[in-house]
């Protein structure tokens, strides 16, 4: 395995202590600053779109379209959206002070938490490396950036694009892979934000722990489909090929496995295979449109979940080009492979149960999952979803877009993950949320509270608290 030299662990922890020196400078906290360095990084991704998109495709085969709406511009939506509200987001928020404290004033002050580590993944390469970085600058933070090696032509485009648009003593990247992240591990922040699968998940908070330094974990997991009968299945197919098979099935978000309610299975088998070929064609590795598995150790992951059931449409397999073709299979055992691990891939099992109960009791008996869709012509249906189950989000009709909504919080719960942001959350999860009590000398109304404790004191303090 390769180590990180003396020198290289070195330069890190010198990184991070300039950074640090910096925050203790004030440098970041004007507004002022905040907003320039919000706008320095969208022309970033205006001005170097096309430098973006081709290392996108040639980190993961994504088309120029895809790369934008995904990445780009929505971390470009992200920024505008920050830099609308955020004098009214910093604005400091009055709250009423209880009668025994009166005269008082009493606010709520969000004050930056320092210096914080952000620690990407591959499959969004961009958007998951400055969307949280969009939220660290807008609260006035410095920020180390860690892009994932496996998303190697992002990784060196972001390395050299963001010094030459941020404000370096403020703003670093840090490449490298496992060697690099240990390191940086052992260094104090004063939060660290995670994106990426529950295993390192557990060895950043095992790191952080060490300097108390609380951590935002935005993980993954099963995302359920629940199809009912009375739906438009045709509809429902064509939402549900397009958001599992975004980015090849490399998406935290996507629609992990299908549960068809009563007797929609075998209909719904029928357009889930004609939406397939409505979007990506017969032959879907001819498609622009369509990815490849960021590397061969997750091609041969997915490729041996092909056999776990019956292939409806797909199967297609190169691994030269690290292709899997869109495939949807049916007759799945519930305790095969695919239906015990994380897909995150484009493999698409339906599971056929009888009833919404099964369905319910199949979600709640597992891990809570970061988002669960459903396609149902059901109020009460939608009511006992949103009652009866817990998920990162909730998303009925269409999968993958909560996402874009900016006022909705986007994070875990349970092993999906803990922490929350975009938009106004975003300040939440990189602020700390300052209490500020302000009481005069005089008049001194505290007097009653004061020892020695007489009868008429005890009488006036039991009225007033």
């Amino acid at each position: 395995m390769q180590q990180l030299t003396e020198i290289s662990a070195t330069a890190v922890a010198t990184t991070v202590h300039r950074l640090r020196a910096t925050f203790a400078t004030g440098r970041t906290k004007p507004v002022a600053w905040r907003r320039g360095q919000l706008r320095a990084l969208r022309a970033l991704l205006t001005d170097h779109a096309d430098e973006l998109q081709n290392a996108l495709q040639a980190d993961l085969g994504k088309s120029a379209l895809e790369a934008f709406t995904t990445e780009i511009g929505f971390t470009v939506n992200e920024i505008d959206h920050a830099l609308a509200h955020l004098t009214s987001w910093l604005r400091p928020r009055r709250t009423r002070v209880p009668v025994a404290l009166a005269p008082a004033r009493a606010r709520i002050v969000r004050e930056p938490l320092g210096t914080v580590l952000i620690i990407s993944p591959w499959n969004y390469p961009v958007q998951l490396a400055l969307a949280p970085l969009v939220g660290a600058l807008a609260a006035g933070n410095c920020a180390v950036v860690k892009p994932s090696e496996l998303a190697p032509a992002t990784s060196a485009v972001l390395a050299r694009l963001l010094p030459l648009h941020l404000d370096q003593e403020a703003v670093a990247v840090v490449e490298g892979g496992i060697p690099e992240t240990t390191v940086l591990l052992e260094q104090r922040f004063d939060h660290i934000f995670y994106t990426g699968n529950g295993s390192v998940g557990r060895i950043v908070m095992n790191a952080a722990a060490r300097h108390l330094t609380p951590v935002t974990l935005e993980l993954g997991g099963k995302s359920p489909v629940v199809v009912e009968p009375g739906t438009d299945l045709a509809t429902a197919a064509r939402r549900i090929v397009w958001g599992k098979f975004m980015n090849a099935g490399q998406t935290c978000v996507a629609p992990d496995y299908v549960l068809a309610v009563g007797e929609t299975a075998a209909t719904l088998e029928t357009h889930l295979a004609a939406a397939v070929r409505a979007l990506y064609g017969d032959n879907p590795a001819d498609s622009p449109d369509y990815g490849r598995i960021v590397n061969y150790r997750h091609f041969d992951r997915l490729l041996g979940y092909l056999k776990d059931g019956r292939t409806v449409i797909g199967g297609a397999h190169d691994r030269s080009s690290c292709y899997i073709a869109p495939t949807v299979l049916a007759d799945v055992d519930p305790g095969s492979r695919v239906m015990k691990e994380e897909i995150f891939g484009p493999v698409l099992p339906i599971v056929a149960v009888p009833d919404l109960d099964t369905a319910i009791s199949f979600i709640t008996e597992r891990d809570k999952p970061l988002a669960l869709y459903a396609f149902t012509a059901s109020a009460a249906s939608k009511r006992r979803l949103v009652t009866q189950t817990s998920s990162g989000a909730l998303s009925f009709g269409v999968p993958n877009a909560h996402l874009t909504v900016p006022g909705l919080p986007f994070g875990g719960v349970g092993a999906s993950g803990f922490g929350r942001y975009h938009g106004e959350y975003s300040i939440d999860t990189f602020s700390h949320t300052k209490a500020v009590l302000d009481k005069p000398l005089f008049p001194d109304t505290l007097r009653p509270a004061y020892p020695p404790f007489t009868a008429l004191k005890e009488r006036l303090l039991r009225r007033l608290l």
